[in-house]
């Protein structure tokens, strides 16, 4: 048997489609956030810089530990020179002191050689830490524009959840007013399709924008005002209005 429904209730399921269709239109809009594809590309790029962070700091921290060591290699140099210059001047034999004095020699090449070895290694340490710091600030101005980012997405975020409890607050309201079978029909056929219902306006389906050949529009006008018909477009319950052209 048919579904029959007055008129006044199918053309309350119009304002229920308007209301249904805000909330689509909210829920799509919360989804796409435009904000989301920017942070989904600096969360990508802050962990590609946090790799070379990481990276520049094994490097620095190496040629750190390399000036250091020479560091230690010339102290260790100086200590054994000191040494050596107070023993050649108490030194009384002649084989002796030849021998100290050599090595004294051998051991000033040596600091010569570790002084600069430590200034390249040094150059090394200061052009680490500046490729440091520099990746350092690429992630700072990345993560201060995703946090800003995430702040306005959270704050529009915010406003669509405001606006979508007032849509189904709306709605819970307005479907008190249909009758329940009629109100299923509606609902399945907004699940099913996409839209629950349409205006059939000058003899066009608001919902498929497709004109009604004369069959149909036959076919409808033989239906009784209180039988529910379904748009042959797009399957949601056609409603009927002065605007209807019938």
């Amino acid at each position: 048997m048919a579904l029959k429904a007055t008129n006044s209730d199918q053309r309350r399921l119009l304002t229920l489609q308007d209301v249904d269709t805000r909330i689509v239109r909210l829920q799509a809009k919360a989804k796409a956030l435009p904000q989301t594809k920017r942070i989904d590309e600096l969360d990508a790029l802050l962990a590609t810089l946090d790799r070379a962070v990481l990276e520049r700091l094994g490097a620095h921290d190496d040629a750190s530990a390399e000036v250091a060591r020479i560091e230690s290699d010339v102290q260790t140099v100086e200590a054994r020179l000191a040494r050596d210059r107070e023993r050649l001047l108490v030194v009384k034999d002649a084989k002796t002191a030849t021998a100290t004095e050599h090595e004294i020699e051998t051991l000033e090449r040596r600091r010569s050689t570790l002084e600069d070895l430590e200034l390249e290694a040094m150059q090394v340490q200061e052009d680490a830490a500046a490729a440091l710091a520099a990746a350092r600030a690429e992630v700072a101005q990345a993560r201060e524009e995703r946090d800003r980012l995430a702040a306005e997405r959270a704050e529009v975020a915010a406003g669509l959840e405001r606006e979508l409890a007032e849509a189904r607050a709306e709605r819970a309201d307005r479907v008190k007013a249909v009758p329940a079978d009629l109100l299923a029909l509606y609902d399945r056929q907004r699940e099913r399709y996409g839209i629950g219902a349409t205006l059939l306006q000058h003899r066009t389906s608001a919902a498929s924008g497709v004109e009604l050949n004369a069959s149909e529009m036959h076919q409808i006008r033989q239906a009784a005002p209180d039988d529910v018909i379904l748009d042959p477009n797009s399957s949601a319950i056609l409603v009927r209005t002065e605007e209807s052209g019938l």
